[in-house]
């Protein structure tokens, strides 16, 4: 195969460098492929120099190729694989093992037979420096084994061979033979945007400037016609990237268009002899103070030279610098000013005692030429003014502090024949800074200063306490797929687990699903385990209550950790000889930070107050029931892997009724209230993302043909039809919902179908949270087309019931009992609730019909839970959700790495199938819904244009998505989005790795007072949200809005906020470490550098978002830099001086707008 990717490459690329490249050979020409790799077994070594040995007088090989460091003498029988090197024209071994027979012990220390086999790879580039890099975080590749040519990049999907060596006293892997995955190439494609040392071509293609082959002497521009070559990478939201590019022949936008950003350099520069201070810095103001500043130009040439104007860069959207007076120009004695004062000196002094007063003039040894001021405030003045050599002239700048945060302004110096510039500085702080800064110096958790002193455990285990759902009637019996050890010691060991797990690196498949699946949930669990170390309590002090033990847990509102009814956990308590007691508890209760536990009776009775350490522990519930699942899915290769379409007879043979369409006018919705906001967004609801409300009296149910919800949109009427029809079955349906484009309601309707006209069906309804489950059982129960009886809402054992909906408390009770559940005709569960059906031996199509909603977060063997009790034949599934949004939460870095955050839906969308068409997606198989019904076009626009290929339409109600468009703080009046540029400092505190950022919390509160606490038609704390990538951000940002009474503002994380939407969207994105290399995002922005998580941020607000964040940090992010761009070129931007890139884009937009 890898041969084949060669000679295509070859065929691809020689044509676009034949320009450059004489013998019009292709870059990866002298690549060796598989027929260039040699296995050999049974050679010898027949040479030994100083620094090198021969094999067979053919293959030369140093001691760092020979496995475990063994020393090899003249004579010696080894195994090793070579390689053709191309530099040389030789064999080079990549590996040298000594035969196991010529080991002295017998061949004990050899490693297995099959240890020296090449093995395929398929993987992602976790990373790459100039030796080399890594593939999945595990997998060595030297940069010998690249393709010729080929220079990898983070991110890059790729294919390899690899064997396993000896590194030291570990076992490693090391790849050789590394391609690109898939490649393709475009011709006379148009680059769309340059950012620095990055771009974009089609606005599909990414390209770094560091790894992009190009012809001598060229560099990319905006407008650009190329040809490329491209290879599949992962680089935010782009899957492409470009290899190798040339301009085209026939391009007439070749030349280099001159930004004025490449001229700051010589802008800063002084010229014609004339001297200007350097220093420009006003260093910390408080908002609301001001401060003058003296700069000097002097003249130290021999020719006399005009200033004709004195103006601003307009960096400063804040226009806090302003221009206060000009004095002179002096007659200077050079002698003393160069000899005796030195320029830093003069620079330095305070503008307190060199301005007394804007009109007063200068005096210098008693001698006063010219006196001419300008009015206080001025950001331009165009008089004229000469200086003589050996004169120099004052310029008072002032700074008025009114945006918090670091920023710069660049004054302009007009002169007749040049320009000279000064950078202006500024620090803005606020007193409200000082409630959030560190309580005490980042000091990270240091996991070896746990004690390993072995110790006698003596435990004493409480009665385990059944759960709150006394009535269930449920076998207890699933298998426990216990951790194998081995895998526990490869991790522990930090040592690559390819070696022991090699389908890991294969691509997924129906032979290695089980096998590759259960690995990533052993990896993840793993992964939780040692997480749940972290939070050990050492010390604490338990409250001893009548029945229970009290112990308080600060951070558990916040999940961390994450502790459920049932929980087990250990209490100790050290005894003298080094023996330890400890006591097994059980988790009865949990209120706020506080949790009730079960213990042993005698301890109960003789606690008395005294220290013991907590240690909590990993529910393994779920990981079982996912392994169970896996074990149920045998029969569903055809489901999980489909290849081809067969057309079955439709489930529904009726007739549809054609309605009008109701929905073309749905925008134009009738003016404000009181011109009150909240309650319009409480009364006036889409049409078609929200049900009828029915909870009071039943409906009369619609004749067959005809939809329940007449106010459905196209898109979502031929969604109903189609799974209807189910002529596709048995594999997956998908509904593809976007951001308010009514998916939930869609489901909604289809269930109702389904349950009233297919009377043999049992519908099984799931979801991956509790959450999105109560809201399908609130919708349908709302609908009014279901009497008490037709659903059952199956909850968890350890599901508190005060945390259920009361409205759902009815259909919760018909769910205790499992089997009685398991009849209804609609039952609603969570994904992981409902493996507790397999435990009553329900049979494979028992449910005809399963539904899962938000399909894109859960993990593919999550999935298979409900999916595995539908038959394989016949059933039907629907998977709905948006593969563009935010995925399942998988922590293990390692089980990310190999596919586990890939959920079923995505994968699926990947597939021939299901994947989109230049025509769009194949009806039988995937609808995807255009109406958004949720926020203004100004913020739907970019979302739609990143993720949805631009096609979605604005369909929500002018009255509410305007309201906030007129608001006084917008700089672009009707269009409701704002970026507030701020320069803070990213902090830390004590031993918590979760980062904050004071002035962008105090930016976000000031933002809320405006808004929740304006004279005129305030807006509703309750429709405010807070979005924070951190937790500890979020925690800041709460303290603040309690001290000014706005605690009923939502803030969190975006993982809380997708399915949800808020009138108005505020979004802190914390981080601002500008001195982090740009190639570095994940060190630089963290979570902020995921498109799907910025995807779901962005598009929860109906009227307004409002970004606070450094410009400079997110501009390296494509996705923010798009947004950025997006805001500056329609004048939604405030705040500090933007990054020179999002200057100069701005310039060549208005450029190709008016070529």
């Amino acid at each position: 195969m890898l041969t084949a990717v060669r000679c295509m490459l070859s065929k691809l690329i020689s044509p676009l460098w034949r320009t450059v490249e004489v013998d019009g050979e292709g870059i990866f020409s002298g690549t060796p492929g598989m027929e260039d790799i040699r296995h050999l077994r049974g050679s010898v070594v027949t040479q030994l120099c100083l620094d090198y040995a021969m094999i067979d007088d053919a293959i030369y090989f140093t001691s760092g190729e020979v496995l475990g460091g063994v020393p090899l003498k003249e004579g010696d029988v080894v195994n090793c694989i070579a390689v053709r090197d191309g530099a040389q024209g030789g064999w080079k071994a990549l590996r040298v093992e000594k035969n196991a027979d010529a080991w002295e012990d017998g061949g004990k220390t050899s490693i297995e037979a099959d240890s020296m086999q090449l093995r395929p790879l398929i993987g992602t580039v976790t990373s790459f420096e100039k030796d080399g890099g890594y593939i999945n975080q595990t997998t060595y590749f030297p940069n010998y084994s690249l393709w010729e040519g080929y220079e990898p990049m983070k991110g890059d999907w790729v294919q390899a061979k690899y064997f396993i060596n000896l590194s030291g006293s570990q076992w490693t892997t090391q790849a050789h033979s590394v391609a690109p995955l898939r490649y393709c190439r475009l011709d006379k494609v148009r680059v769309t945007s340059v950012y620095g040392n990055i771009g974009v071509v089609e606005d599909n293609v990414f390209f770094s400037l560091d790894s992009l082959l190009l012809p001598a002497h060229y560099q990319p521009l905006p407008g650009h016609l190329v040809n490329l070559v491209m290879v599949e990478s992962s680089q935010s939201l782009y899957c492409w990237r470009a290899l190798c590019m040339a301009p085209c022949l026939q391009s007439g936008n070749s030349s280099a268009t001159c930004l004025p950003e490449t001229e700051l350099q010589s802008i800063l520069e002084n010229k014609g002899g004339l001297d200007v201070t350097v220093y420009g810095q006003f260093e910390d103001l408080m908002i609301g103070e001001k401060r003058e500043l003296v700069l000097w130009i002097q003249n130290k040439g021999s020719e006399t030279h005009r200033l004709k104007c004195c103006d601003f860069a307009g960096w400063d959207s804040e226009e806090q610098f302003t221009l206060v007076a000009v004095k002179g120009p002096l007659r200077h004695k050079r002698q003393p000013l160069q000899e005796n004062c030195s320029e830093s000196k003069i620079c330095s002094e305070s503008s307190e005692k060199q301005v007394s007063d804007a009109k007063e003039v200068d005096k210098e040894n008693g001698e006063v030429q010219k006196d001419i001021t300008y009015s206080p405030g001025v950001r331009r003045e165009e008089r004229e003014m000469d200086i003589s050599p050996g004169e120099r002239l004052s310029i008072v700048v002032a700074c008025q502090a009114k945006s918090l945060g670091s920023c710069a302004e660049l004054l302009l110096l007009h002169f007749s024949s040049f320009t000279i510039g000064r950078r202006l500085e500024v620090t803005v702080g606020s007193k409200e800074e000082n409630l959030l800064q560190p309580s005490e110096p980042y000091s990270p958790r240091d996991a070896s200063l746990v004690s390993t002193m072995p110790t006698q455990v003596i435990t004493v285990s409480a009665p385990f306490d059944a759960p709150r759902l006394t009535k269930r009637r449920l076998p207890t019996f699933l298998p426990n797929f216990p951790l194998p050890q081995a895998l526990r010691d490869c991790v522990e060991a930090q040592s690559d687990v390819l070696v022991i797990q090699p389908c890991l690196g294969e691509e997924l498949s129906p032979s290695n699903m089980r096998s590759r699946f259960s690995i990533l949930l052993w990896l993840e669990e793993l992964n939780a385990e040692r997480e749940m170390k972290e939070f050990s309590i050492e010390g604490a002090l338990l409250t001893k209550g009548a029945v229970y033990l009290h112990l308080e847990v600060l951070g558990l509102a916040d999940g961390r950790p994450s502790l459920s009814i049932g929980d087990r956990i250990v209490l100790k308590k050290p005894q003298s000889a080094g023996v330890v007691m400890e006591y097994v508890s059980y988790v009865t209760e949990i209120n706020d930070e506080t949790v009730s536990l079960r213990v042993n009776a005698e301890f109960q009775r003789s606690y008395l107050g005294e220290p013991l350490d907590v240690d909590f522990s990993y529910n393994r519930l779920t990981m079982r029931r996912c392994h169970n699942a896996l074990e149920q899915t045998k029969q569903f290769v055809e489901i999980l892997f489909p290849s081809r379409v067969t057309i079955q007879t439709p489930q529904w043979t009726g007739e549809w009724i054609e309605e009008p369409d109701q929905n073309k006018e749905d925008n134009k919705t009738p003016a404000m209230e009181n011109g009150k906001v909240s309650s319009i967004s409480i009364d006036m609801k889409s049409k078609a993302t929200q049900t009828k409300d029915g909870r009071l009296a039943s409906k009369p149910i619609p004749s067959p043909g005809k939809f329940f919800n007449p106010d459905l949109n196209p898109p979502q009427r031929e969604a109903v039809k189609r799974i209807m029809a189910g002529e596709c079955r048995p594999i997956p349906y998908v509904l593809f919902g976007p951001p308010g484009t009514g998916k939930t309601i869609t489901l909604i309707e289809v269930i109702l179908q389904v349950y009233h006209f297919l009377p043999s069906s049992r519908i099984l309804v799931c979801t991956p949270s509790n959450s999105a489950a109560d809201l399908i059982c609130i919708r349908l129960h709302d609908s009014g087309f279901l009497h008490a009886a037709s659903m059952a809402r199956v909850n968890a054992s350890c599901r508190q019931e005060e945390s259920i909906p009361e409205v759902l408390r009815l259909y919760s009770r018909a769910g205790e009992d499992i089997r009685h559940a398991s009849f209804h005709r609609i039952v609603v569960s969570t994904c992981s609730s409902a493996a507790m059906f397999h435990n009553i031996g329900l049979q494979v199509g028992h449910f005809t019909h399963v539904f899962l909603d938000e399909a894109g977060q859960a993990t593919e063997p999550e999935s298979l839970i409900p999916i595995s009790f539908v038959s394989e034949k016949d059933g039907q599934i629907v998977l709905a959700g948006d593969p563009c949004q935010l995925g399942p939460i998988v922590k293990s870095k390692l089980a990310a790495a190999f596919g586990l955050g890939v959920s079923l839906l995505e994968r699926l969308m990947a597939n021939q199938l299901y994947s989109r068409h230049d025509w769009g997606y194949n009806p039988n198989l995937v609808t995807k819904l255009i109406y958004n019904y949720r926020s203004h076009e100004a913020l739907l626009t970019l979302p739609s244009k990143l993720f949805y290929k631009s096609e979605l339409c604005f369909k929500a109600p002018r009255a509410i998505v305007d309201s906030l468009c007129q608001w006084k703080t917008l700089p672009k009046k009707g269009f409701p989005l704002l970026f507030h540029g701020v320069r803070g400092t990213e902090m830390r505190e004590g031993n918590n790795p979760s980062w904050f950022n004071p002035v962008e919390a105090v930016q976000a509160m000031l933002y809320c007072c405006q808004l929740a606490k304006k004279l005129y038609n305030p807006v509703d704390a309750s429709d405010i949200g807070i979005i924070a990538p951190y937790r500890k951000q979020c925690e800041k940002i709460r303290v603040l809005l309690g001290k000014v009474g706005l605690s009923d503002i939502k803030v969190g994380s975006v993982e809380e906020f997708q399915g949800q939407e808020f009138l108005v969207i505020i979004m802190s994105t914390v981080r601002s470490n500008e001195s982090v290399q740009s190639d570095d995002l994940q060190k630089a922005l963290g979570f902020l550098a995921n498109p799907k998580r910025f995807n779901v941020a962005i598009t929860r607000p109906k009227a307004l978002l409002l970004i606070v964040g450094n410009p400079h940090i997110l501009i390296r992010d494509p996705c923010f830099r798009a947004l950025l761009q997006y805001c500056f070129i329609n004048g939604a931007y405030l705040g500090c001086d933007p990054p020179p890139s999002l200057r100069d884009s701005q310039i060549v937009a208005e450029e190709q707008r008016t070529a």
